[in-house]
């Protein structure tokens, strides 16, 4: 089964790609009215499944939405692996308002759409080259903590990244501290330790870097451009892969292959 052909789950049904229909009046498609997850797969299992649902369940709430059936989503996430006999890969999980009039005010009743689609390929753990994005992180917004629908600060910030030759962007927060790049936790070493931007600071409350600094191998600090142009090494970290982050802006980086594999480990334990 190529990836162009494997089935998807939508709203309660598993159907062919070529059948999946998305309402004209979905306020996801329509408004980025919505949250998503991706999802590693490793052993036919999604992994850390519960923090997903965790931040899934978060956003919910900050976008007052009806909060999502956790049971429901690990029954279609294990019927469509089944369906795809997909052992490693990804799942990626978009949860919308649904359908609803025109305007922005939501209908009284809602009826959200869920969709899982999966996918055999990961992203490739190859080194990344940084730009500074033009755009500037707004870390006092609600959004900048959720996994929203509303992407097009990071489009347009790997946009101009790749304009200029970059992998991905770094992106700044308004005060010029360093938040995330456009997909990924930003992890500096300094001084043999492994530090990353605060929640406050505009990063994303990503899986990898909740669990590593729930196991004590990450630790947050505010950190400048100047500092990770200073670092001992730096790493660019998702649910999906880690990558070291060889330079910004022209600025070569030192290179630790063998501290971000021992890093990473926890995430697949």
């Amino acid at each position: 089964m190529t990836p162009a052909s494997l089935p998807v789950w939508l709203n309660g049904r598993i159907i062919d790609q070529a059948e999946a229909r998305i309402d004209p009046a979905d306020r996801g498609l329509l408004l980025g009215d919505g949250l998503f997850e991706t999802m590693r797969v490793a052993g036919g299992g999604v992994r850390h499944f519960t923090l997903h649902m965790e931040r899934l369940a978060h956003g919910a709430g900050v976008l007052m939405l009806p909060p999502p059936d956790r049971g429901l989503i690990a029954r279609a996430a294990a019927d469509l692996l089944a369906a795809c006999g997909l052992q490693n890969g990804s799942l990626r999980l978009t949860f919308t308002r649904g359908p609803g009039p025109r305007g922005l005010l939501p209908p009284p009743q809602v009826r959200p759409t869920l969709l899982l689609t999966a996918t055999a390929n990961l992203p490739p753990a190859t080194p990344v080259r940084l730009a500074t994005a033009s755009h500037r992180r707004d870390e006092e917004s609600v959004l900048s903590r959720i996994k929203s629908l509303n992407y097009l600060p990071s489009i347009l910030a790997r946009m101009e990244a790749a304009g200029q030759g970059a992998d991905d962007a770094l992106l700044l927060n308004r005060a010029g501290h360093v938040a995330e790049t456009s997909a990924s936790t930003l992890v500096a070493v300094r001084d043999g330790a492994a530090l990353t931007p605060p929640v406050r600071d505009g990063a994303l409350p990503g899986i990898a870097r909740g669990v590593l600094l729930a196991a004590g191998m990450l630790r947050e600090s505010r950190l400048s451009p100047a500092m990770l142009r200073g670092a001992e090494a730096v790493f660019a970290l998702n649910s999906l892969c880690a990558r070291e982050v060889v330079a910004i802006d022209g600025h070569e980086l030192p290179r630790q292959p063998a501290f971000l594999a021992q890093l990473v480990a926890p995430l697949d334990g």
